[in-house]
C-alpha cells in the first residue's frame, strides 16, 4: 500500500469512528431529552448550513474514493508534516468522545437550547465554551493537511470565520437569554474555541 492510500485510509477511519461516536450520543440524547427540529432555526440558517456543509462532504467523499478529480486542489506539504496531521487526525475519535460524553444530552443539531438544558463546565467544557467545534474544525484542518488538499484547508479558514463570526454569537445569544450572569461569567473565563480566555478564538 502506497503512502497516499494510506493516508487516506486513516482519514476514512478518523471520519467513520468520529460519525459513530457522535451518532450513538446524539441518538442516546434524543431518546432522553428529545430533538430541537433544524427549521427552528429560520430557513436562513438552513440554507446557510447547506452551503457549506455541501463542499465539505463532496470534497472530503472525493477524496476518499476519487481523490484523482482532486489533483488541481495539490497543495506542496511534507511528507513529515502530513504525517503529523495522520497522527493529530488519529487523536480525534477520542476527543469526539471526550466531548460528547461531556455534554451528555445537552448535545444538539442546533444552536438552540433545549428546554432542560443544562450549562456544562467540566470535561473539556472547563476550558473551552464549543469543544465540539473545535475538534470538528480540527479534524477537518488534520484532514486537509494530510491530504495535502488546499480546498479542505480553504473550507477550513471558512469552518473557522463562520463559527467564530456568525454560529457561535448565535449559540451564545441563546445560552446568555437561558443562562443570564451565570454563563456571563463562564464567557469571561474560557476561550470560544481555545483554551484563552478573551482570546480571538
Amino acid at each position: 500500500m502506497d503512502i497516499e492510500t494510506a493516508l487516506r485510509w486513516v482519514l476514512g477511519a478518523v471520519l467513520g469512528l468520529s460519525l459513530l461516536i457522535s451518532g450513538w450520543h446524539r441518538a442516546k440524547a434524543r431518546r432522553e431529552t428529545g430533538t430541537i427540529p433544524r427549521l427552528a432555526e429560520g430557513p436562513v440558517a438552513v440554507v446557510l448550513r447547506l452551503i457549506l456543509t455541501l463542499p465539505l462532504l463532496a470534497t472530503i467523499g472525493l477524496e476518499l474514493i476519487a481523490p484523482d478529480l482532486l489533483a488541481w486542489a495539490r497543495l506542496e506539504v511534507p511528507l513529515g508534516l502530513r504525517l503529523t496531521a495522520a497522527g493529530v487526525a488519529v487523536v480525534c475519535p477520542l476527543l469526539v468522545w471526550w466531548v460528547v460524553a461531556s455534554i451528555g444530552s445537552n448535545i444538539s443539531e442546533t444552536v438552540l437550547t433545549k428546554a432542560d438544558h443544562q450549562l456544562v463546565q467540566h470535561g473539556p467544557y472547563r476550558w473551552v465554551r464549543h469543544p465540539l467545534y473545535a475538534v470538528a474544525l480540527l479534524m477537518l484542518l488534520a484532514a486537509g493537511v494530510l491530504t495535502a488538499d488546499g480546498l479542505l484547508i480553504a473550507l477550513w479558514v471558512i469552518g473557522v470565520v463562520a463559527f467564530r463570526l456568525v454560529v457561535i454569537p448565535r449559540e451564545e445569544a441563546n445560552l446568555i437569554v437561558r443562562f443570564g450572569p451565570a454563563y456571563e461569567h463562564y464567557r469571561r473565563t474560557t476561550g470560544a474555541l481555545l483554551p484563552w480566555p478573551g482570546g480571538p478564538l
